[in-house]
């Protein structure tokens, strides 16, 4: 029995001594309650949201106000005319528009009725589904407050219209954000476990002491990922196109120039994995684990990042997976061009640079 109680205590003393496992046995868990508690949720919280009040009086006035007192939405600027809305809704700079008919508090007082136009960017028809439901919600509250003062009975119609997606085809969303999760996939996961694979075999080293320059290898290695992704990126898309009938209504170049930049920065990240990995075990992990739940997560591709808590926002902005599905939405469903999408490729620019030095830098230090 001494034996067997010596025996179980070892095994404590290997794993408490294991960081590794001991990261899988309480960090992960941990960390996976956190990110799945405070990302999947159905709720919308400060959604900025534009507004075109062509009444301009007390009552518009007391709605207007009464939206962004709630938690749910951020009045992001006042609008002139009707013009302005489809402006707006290409460079992504809200989510609805809230427009007020002429006249809203005499046809409310007169005719007992009065009507505002909820106008959504349906690009994600569910958070599109879900603010219409909200905002129609505050001005039905507003109204039965108003009624309970006095013996009319006013009423607010509620008219509703989406922007890209007026059928409210889950399709929109879910095209993007698959193409997105398999070209992270294959680039960053296939590269990181490719470059490893020949570590663990001893086989790079033989690699770099060859003619070829160190550059050269890396490029070797990673060459067959982009080709292979380019033609995973085409498949998605013309499945998208002709099977689920995905509209494309900007530029087919601009589109493929901005796929090639996010297949390459995948692969400088799976590059910089290679290079902090001694194993494909840990590469995997770190893959998985470091790339693809925050891919799926924190990327806008299920959840609104609008309604995570800050610290997760601002995570949210170091994960390239967001900014590309911002580009491919912008330019498939809105017709955005690069003026529009400037911010967002210069963001992927600068982190494939980025991931580039850094991952150029360890393989010296790993040389030398």
């Amino acid at each position: 029995m001494k034996r067997f109680i010596g025996f179980v205590k070892k095994e404590f003393y290997h794993i408490f001594r294991d960081r590794r496992s001991m990261f899988i046995l309480f960090g992960m868990p941990i960390a996976q309650i956190m990110l799945f508690g405070f990302a999947i949720t159905n709720e919308i919280n400060n959604v900025k949201i534009a507004v075109l009040d062509q009444s301009k009086d007390v009552e518009t006035h007391k709605i207007i106000q009464k939206i962004s007192n709630s938690s749910y939405f951020t009045i992001d600027q006042q609008i002139n005319t009707e013009s302005e809305i489809a402006s707006i809704f290409k460079k992504g700079k809200v989510k609805a528009v809230l427009v007020f008919e002429k006249d809203f508090i005499k046809q409310l007082q007169t005719q007992k009725n009065a009507k505002v136009q909820v106008i959504t960017d349906a690009t994600d028809p569910n958070m599109a589904n879900t603010i219409s439901n909200y905002i129609t919600s505050i001005l039905q509250n507003h109204i039965q407050e108003k009624n309970k003062n006095t013996k009319q009975v006013y009423q607010i119609n509620t008219q509703t219209q989406l922007f890209y997606n007026p059928e409210m085809k889950s399709v929109f969303t879910f095209v993007p954000g698959v193409m997105t999760v398999i070209l992270m996939l294959v680039s960053a996961m296939m590269t990181s476990i490719s470059i490893t694979r020949e570590k663990e075999l001893g086989t790079m080293e033989i690699l770099l002491v060859s003619p070829l320059k160190p550059f050269q290898v890396i490029i070797g290695k990673v060459f067959p990922y982009i080709f292979l992704s380019v033609i995973n990126a085409a498949v998605i898309l013309l499945l998208g196109y002709f099977v689920f009938k995905m509209p494309i209504e900007g530029s087919l170049f601009l589109l493929a120039v901005e796929s090639v930049l996010f297949i390459i920065c995948a692969l400088a990240l799976g590059i910089l994995i290679s290079t902090l990995s001694d194993s494909q075990q840990t590469a995997m992990m770190i893959s998985l684990f470091g790339l693809m739940l925050p891919v799926i997560l924190l990327s806008g591709f299920i959840f609104p990042i609008s309604s995570m808590p800050l610290p997760l926002q601002a995570i949210s902005n170091i994960i390239p997976a967001k900014w590309f599905i911002i580009i491919i939405k912008a330019i498939m469903l809105k017709g955005a061009s690069f003026s529009v999408i400037w911010k967002e490729t210069f963001i992927l620019v600068a982190m494939t640079l980025f991931y580039i030095v850094v991952s150029i830098k360890k393989y010296k230090i790993r040389i030398e």
